[in-house]
């Protein structure tokens, strides 16, 4: 069986398998994102219990593993009443601890702006959420967006863990059904190996665009 065969034989499957692999990708970077930020602003903050909650979450989803944090959202939630699906449990448990560390990302990126640029702004009469928004921030972003973003691509590939918990994604469809039909290990794991390259060359491809376009602005 050539590769073209095989391909028309399990193309759907393949589909199938990019789609459901994309589509928890797209939800946990989303996640993830608005985790980072919100817990790296939360671990500045001079609330001594907000930042205290923000960082108990952050070393703790930095000091476990991936796998297990899979298997808890999936497997022992149900028992406190909180019945996730495997999709949504993949989506909650690579968002938070992706955002553990991209919280930390924000956090030294803000903490990279000197001081005097805050005190500036405070002394025009800017009020601390401005000063943020408007001043600190916009500063920020060119230290916080390329390593934010180069976290998509082990994100991408961590995505794969999922398979732990059932998500039929593409490791569990083309890897997992197609093989166990035809027992073609070198065509599924090769196409398998081409699709995640595939998904990283973009995401790499639009973090360089995007960055490139960040500093078109700065300037």
């Amino acid at each position: 069986m050539t590769y073209f065969e095989f391909l028309n034989e399990h193309g759907i499957t393949l589909l199938l398998g990019t789609v459901t692999t994309v589509k928890v990708l797209v939800c946990s970077m989303i996640l993830y994102v608005i985790i980072s930020m919100i817990f790296g602003l939360m671990r500045l903050s001079k609330n001594l219990v907000i930042q205290g909650i923000a960082t108990v979450y952050i070393e703790f989803f930095r000091g476990t593993s991936l796998l297990v944090q899979l298997f808890w959202a999936y497997y022992v939630l149900p028992f406190f009443g909180i019945s996730l699906e495997a999709f949504t449990a993949g989506v909650v448990a690579l968002g938070l601890n992706f955002g553990a560390y991209g919280a930390e990302i924000v956090r030294a990126g803000i903490l990279a702006i000197h001081k005097g640029q805050r005190e500036a702004a405070e002394s025009i009469g800017l009020k601390p959420d401005r000063v943020m928004n408007l001043v600190i921030l916009p500063q920020a972003r060119r230290v916080i967006i390329p390593p934010l973003t180069s976290q998509y691509l082990n994100l991408t590939k961590n995505s794969s863990l999922a398979i732990a918990i059932g998500y039929m994604d593409l490791v569990a469809t083309l890897g997992g059904i197609s093989l166990n039909q035809t027992g073609r290990e070198m065509e599924t794991m090769v196409l398998v190996l081409l699709i995640y390259l595939c998904i990283s060359l973009s995401i790499s491809s639009l973090m360089n665009w995007y960055n490139y376009r960040v500093k078109l602005v700065d300037r």
